[in-house]
């Protein structure tokens, strides 16, 4: 998951806050540890108007610095919201509680086509889908206003030469080859994978500036970059919004590609179970849900229900994230995907 700083801010806190919640004044607290700018003020001022408590969130920029946190030894927090490798990791390590299914009642709202994706807990035992996501294409109207392949296989086109990035990220652009080819963005076969760095060396590096993970949405918006592999949300937040529409062509590729699903989950040692079970809850009903979905303009895929109650347009139809694949733990198998990307980067 990756957001733009232009997006809603959440409410930090640090940890010295969290590691002191055993106190009784803090009995009506939850303690929520999620990614920055991930978190609608409305929708937690919402909830402790209607639960009388309170919320606090702390924030990490990604899995592995909220992971370290918690092993190191963190305390206090009650709700986390890992993606789905973490997800995998952090149950099977016993890091997690099983939800109070009594207390579930909005999940019936959730897209079955999500927990059929979320095959490490497909009954919502451990986690609840916050956000399902994916990186796509996105193609400057103004500099090339058409004709273009709608597939991963854009990147081959010489139009773009010079003008043209992808992200600093092995999984999602070999994943994004592996699935033009045909075959799972968790492949580990040896022949798949060579496949699709020789798709990816030869094909498609040959017009682009760069691997670029950071600073592409700015260059989009500049117009030193015409066609990028990213989040929809880092393009469209560098984008003023009265120029998205002339601007920005965003689309998933039919053939689908790597994605990541963060849940809502209650650590194993939450100090506010029966908080954290309700807030949870809370977000997922349908109008809630649509606040979150407009705060961000997100498309509504992993709770149906809320597509009702939305009021503005998202960056894209959720029907594009139809074929779309977690990226699982792919574990040693990881070792693979680092050779091949060090091909990938340095072959001239």
């Amino acid at each position: 998951m990756k957001l733009s700083v232009k997006l809603i801010p959440a409410l930090l806190l640090g940890l010295s806050l969290v590691c002191g919640c055993t106190k009784k004044s803090d009995e009506r607290t939850v303690y929520l540890y999620n990614w920055t700018y991930y978190t609608p003020d409305e929708v937690l001022r919402s909830f402790e108007a209607e639960f009388n408590c309170t919320v606090k969130v702390d924030s990490y920029a990604s899995n592995e610095e909220m992971y370290a946190k918690l092993r190191a030894g963190a305390k206090g927090y009650d709700i986390v919201v890992p993606s789905q490798d973490y997800c995998s990791i952090m149950i099977r390590q016993g890091m997690l509680r099983e939800l109070d299914q009594s207390k579930m009642t909005n999940k019936v709202h959730i897209n079955p086509l999500v927990l059929e994706k979320a095959s490490y807990d497909p009954e919502m035992k451990y986690c609840v889908p916050y956000y399902f996501g994916a990186a796509g294409v996105a193609v400057n109207r103004t500099k090339v206003p058409g004709g273009y392949e709608r597939t991963w296989n854009i990147f081959a086109d010489s139009r773009f030469s010079g003008h043209a990035t992808m992200m600093d990220d092995m999984r999602e652009v070999m994943g994004d080859a592996l699935a033009h080819l045909g075959y799972s963005v968790n492949s580990l076969d040896s022949t798949e994978l060579e496949q699709a760095k020789n798709l990816i060396v030869h094909s498609w590096k040959p017009n682009l500036v760069k691997f670029d993970a950071e600073g592409f949405g700015k260059s989009f918006a500049s117009g030193d970059f015409w066609l990028c592999q990213g989040y929809a949300e880092v393009i469209y937040g560098e984008v003023p919004e009265e120029k998205w529409e002339e601007t920005i062509d965003f689309f998933i590729p039919q053939e689908g590609g790597p994605s990541y699903l963060d849940s809502m989950c209650i650590l194993k040692d939450a100090p506010h179970y029966e908080l954290a079970n309700e807030l949870i809850n809370y977000i997922q009903r349908p109008q809630v849900y649509a606040q979150f979905l407009d705060a961000f303009r997100f498309p509504c895929f992993v709770n149906k229900d809320a597509a009702q109650f939305t009021e503005k347009k998202p960056m894209y139809e959720a029907s594009q994230l139809d074929n779309c694949t977690l990226k699982e733990d792919i574990g040693e198998g990881l070792d693979k995907y680092n050779d091949l990307w060090q091909e990938i980067r340095f072959t001239e």
